[in-house]
């Protein structure tokens, strides 16, 4: 993180000490400046070989000294190399050779200037920048945080730190080519008065006029180049202002493209299901059922839970089902105090299903090819001689698959529910491992189904009662 800092801090300080500070009282600071940075990327070469690495092919962090030796030769080291070579050393040593020999010629004062212009072979330590987006990948990969609110940010502010970073370049630049040519009498810099002004105008003054080529008004530089050199600096101008353009453009439908993609498909799908509701010309009323379902069931964000859990292992897609149907767990009797290897074979089963108030889930003399734990709502079990209300953490539905039966009542929503469906093949296929789990399912369907069955007599009992009358003459008639 100290290197990528010092690599932003280069990045704008070496354009600005060729350009506005060389020779000037104010070079001080910027040579000395240079010198502790090219120390430091000296000896951050030294560190990267005593650096542990991480492969992209392993996970392990690698310490063996010759390894990273050999890993650290074959990446970075020739660029790395490169940006520290101690430029600013050698130009303080001919400046020093300079002063004691007395010499002012055009030919050594040209020397300087060359061995200050070579600075910029520094800038690729732009090429550093990486080691921030690795950074990120890596605490990404480690951490459990979500990561695409911080990757979007990130995006944004390396997206403005280049515009900037290129308008920043440009206005030097601009500056730098009439001080090459030493201020010739039609150069901008002399029209504009500015050859004595301090470096903050000529800066701004740079900056300003980089930006009219580069947004292409061309507002505060109405004259037309007046040389070979500016002539090229403005056309490099106009050809990186376009390329801003298109990077601003590129990075910002990626993304809108990319940012919140479940959202995205949500309402794809949501478009989708209309037009086909519209196409098939469904009634207002069951269009609206049918949008509140959809909304209720994927609440504004699609996700296709049977991939997603297809793609890590058995383990991991059982602890991710212990989470989400935790309430469940802790509420439904049959799971509490069980075996874990019965709640994972259930759970590994389990589909989620959403119903809406007065929605029937079950009809009565239907098959039975399911039963369901309620994990958020309420139900209404109904018969002609029976009515119960069921809430969160009960189930139904077991009658049919035990008994082997039709449908003993009809279940319906009394408000949102949120169910989990255990289909009749699988349940019998997780009971024949779990034997007494088995027998008190069992138990507990003939309890409800002989209780089904009292409550009917009873009813056929009190219509007979109400049927039989008694006739004025006092004989019994029915």
């Amino acid at each position: 993180m100290v290197m990528v800092v010092m690599t932003f801090l280069n990045l704008i300080a070496i354009p600005i000490g060729i350009a506005f500070l060389d020779g000037s009282p104010s070079s001080r600071g910027f040579d000395a400046f240079n010198l502790a940075s090219d120390t430091i990327f000296i000896l951050d070469i030294g560190v990267n070989f005593r650096m542990g690495i991480i492969t992209d092919d392993s996970e392990v962090v690698i310490l063996n000294p010759k390894e990273i030796r050999n890993h650290y030769l074959k990446t970075w080291f020739a660029l790395d190399l490169i940006s520290a070579f101690p430029i600013d050393y050698l130009a303080l040593i001919i400046e020093k050779i300079e002063h004691q020999s007395d010499t002012t010629s055009y030919s050594a004062s040209k020397l300087v200037r060359i061995i200050m212009f070579a600075r910029i072979f520094s800038l690729v330590r732009l090429l550093r920048v990486s080691r921030l987006m690795r950074f990120f990948n890596e605490w990404e990969r480690v951490s459990n945080a979500n990561m695409e609110a911080v990757r979007l940010f990130i995006r944004i502010i390396c997206l403005f730190s280049m515009i900037l970073l290129l308008c920043h370049w440009n206005g030097c630049i601009q500056f730098f080519i009439p001080v090459l040519q030493n201020f010739p009498k039609d150069c901008w810099v002399v029209k504009e008065n500015l050859t004595n002004a301090s470096w903050v105008e000529q800066y701004s003054f740079g900056v300003f006029r980089a930006l009219s080529h580069m947004i292409g008004i061309s507002y505060g530089s109405v004259d037309p180049p007046t040389g070979e050199g500016e002539l090229w600096v403005v056309m490099t101008s106009m050809v990186s202002g376009a390329l801003m353009y298109t990077m601003m453009v590129a990075n910002v439908a990626a993304m809108m493209t990319n940012v919140d993609a479940p959202s995205k498909a949500y309402r794809n799908r949501f478009n989708y299901l209309e037009d086909y509701m519209t196409y098939r010309k469904l009634p207002r009323d069951l269009r609206t059922r049918i949008s509140n379902y959809y909304q209720a069931r994927h609440q504004g964000k699609w996700f296709d839970e049977s991939e997603i859990l297809n793609l890590v292992s058995k383990s991991l897609r059982e602890e991710i089902l212990n989470i989400l149907c935790a309430d469940l767990l802790n509420s439904v009797p049959i799971f509490k105090n069980r075996d874990i290897n019965f709640i994972n074979a259930v759970l590994l089963r389990l589909k989620y299903e959403v119903f809406q108030e007065g929605d029937i889930i079950i009809r009565q003399n239907a098959p039975g090819d399911r039963m369901f734990f309620i994990g958020h709502g309420k139900v209404l079990v109904e018969t002609p001689t029976f009515k119960k209300e069921l809430i969160d953490g009960d189930y139904f539905g077991e009658i049919c698959l035990l008994t082997k039966c039709k449908r003993t009542a009809t279940v319906q929503a009394l408000s949102l529910c949120k169910v989990f469906s255990l289909s009749s093949e699988c349940f019998w296929r997780i009971l024949q491992g779990f034997p007494e789990i088995k027998e008190e399912l069992e138990k507990t369907a003939r309890e409800r189904l002989l209780y089904l069955r009292e409550s009917q007599i009873k009813h056929e009992q009190q219509v007979l009662l109400k049927c039989v009358t008694k006739d004025t003459a006092g004989e019994t008639s029915v």
